[in-house]
């Protein structure tokens, strides 16, 4: 991957845990979903979902 960099991000090992889960039956790492998701925020010019304080 040309002009590649690393981050380094903070999570809750249990969001971690179950979002590798998840990933490895869609037979993706956490690696290529993270840049998936920078790529759709490129992409769309915004966070590729509602984020909102509840559900009223």
């Amino acid at each position: 991957m040309l002009g590649a960099v690393n981050v380094t991000i903070r999570m809750d090992e249990n969001v971690k845990k179950h979002s590798e889960q998840v990933l490895h039956e869609l037979g993706l790492n956490i690696s290529t979903a993270i840049n998936m998701y920078m790529r759709a925020i490129a992409r769309q010019k915004k966070i590729p979902f509602e984020i909102s304080l509840g559900e009223g």
